[in-house]
């Protein structure tokens, strides 16, 4: 019996370990890395007095989310800046 639970709790516990491997290989990019490709982006662009608009915006949503730990939703917002500014 107790044989029964310990490969139980083994087989758990390896699954677990498999699912926490597969959850961080798809985790975002570091806000900060992000950001600072951003920045880097920004420096160089030609940008509408809108578009500087937007992408300032976009940016601060951005660093907010990063404050928060948000690491997913900072990155959607650096992604759209990006694209605004590769647009131009």
């Amino acid at each position: 019996m107790k044989r029964s639970i310990f490969a139980a709790v083994l087989l758990a516990a390896a699954a677990f370990g498999t699912f926490i491997s597969t959850a961080n290989a798809a985790a975002p990019a570091a806000c900060e890395d992000m950001l600072k490709k951003l920045d880097d982006a920004m420096k160089t662009a030609k940008l509408s007095d809108a578009d500087l608009k937007t992408v300032t915006d976009l940016k601060a949503k951005a660093e907010e989310r990063c404050t928060s730990e948000d690491d997913r939703r900072s990155d959607d917002f650096v992604d759209q800046a990006l694209k605004l500014l590769v647009k131009k």
